[in-house]
């Protein structure tokens, strides 16, 4: 799998790790770069085909897949993040994270992958998928959900020989991070982490050391990893 002559569709993709998505495919040379939002005025990079596409619109999705038909390499890159918790947070939040991260790339997957034999998906995941955090319950919900998703859409089309590829990442130097006072990868860091792991046909990327550090965590107890986090955030 190259970049280079792909043709490639990013959700998601008029900022943040989106919008360095498409920077970065253009310079790796990708023919085509399909850059979607749900308002396609605010894409701003040269070169890119900016595209309308809410993830959480079905109607919408299927507009995008006949505007792009030679799409051979999708990223499923939109998300939110509301800030909602699970027992004391407003349910239209908790659903409305669900219905982005899991429902709405499960939905761009569905109409996208009769066309994607012997192309790729990429879902930005989240070391959240791993670790929750007081203020991030449904975060952490939809993107467990999405990890599990990932993981079953390869199987399932792994027939059709389609690499399906899941990035996680701590935290990006983002407008949707702009709140956290922690370390912050810069987003070219995280995105040439997930393209190297595309033309590696890899299954996984962990794009920085915290999702690393998480990973490694998995196999303890519960207490044992909210101490290990604990520590490590405090330290």
């Amino acid at each position: 799998m190259q970049i280079n002559g792909a043709h490639v569709l990013v959700t998601g993709a008029n900022r943040g790790l989106g919008r360095q998505f498409v920077l970065s495919l253009l310079d790796r040379g990708a023919a085509k770069v399909y850059a979607t939002a749900r308002r396609p005025e605010l894409v701003d990079v040269p070169g890119a085909v900016p595209l309308r596409l809410d993830v959480t619109d079905r109607a919408s999705i299927a507009d995008a897949v006949a505007a792009a038909p030679d799409v051979d390499i999708v990223i499923n890159n939109a998300g939110i993040s509301t800030g909602a918790n699970l027992v004391g947070g407003d349910r239209d939040l908790i659903r409305r994270e669900m219905d982005t991260h899991f429902f709405g790339t499960l939905d761009v997957i569905r109409a996208f992958a009769p066309q994607l034999a012997d192309g790729a998906i990429v879902n930005v995941l989240s070391a959240i998928s791993w670790l929750a955090f007081d203020g991030a319950g449904a975060y952490h919900a939809a993107k467990a959900a999405e990890w599990a998703l990932t993981n079953g859409v390869r199987l399932e089309l792994a027939a059709q020989r389609t690499l399906v590829t899941g990035v996680h990442l701590g935290a990006a130097d983002t407008d949707m991070m702009a709140w956290y006072e922690g370390d912050k990868a810069a987003p070219e860091v995280i995105v040439a982490a997930a393209l190297d792991g595309v033309e590696q046909h890899r299954s996984e990327v962990l794009a920085d050391e915290w999702s690393r550090q998480v990973k490694a965590w998995l196999a303890e107890a519960p207490e044992v990893i909210y101490r290990e986090a604990a520590a490590a955030l405090a330290g």
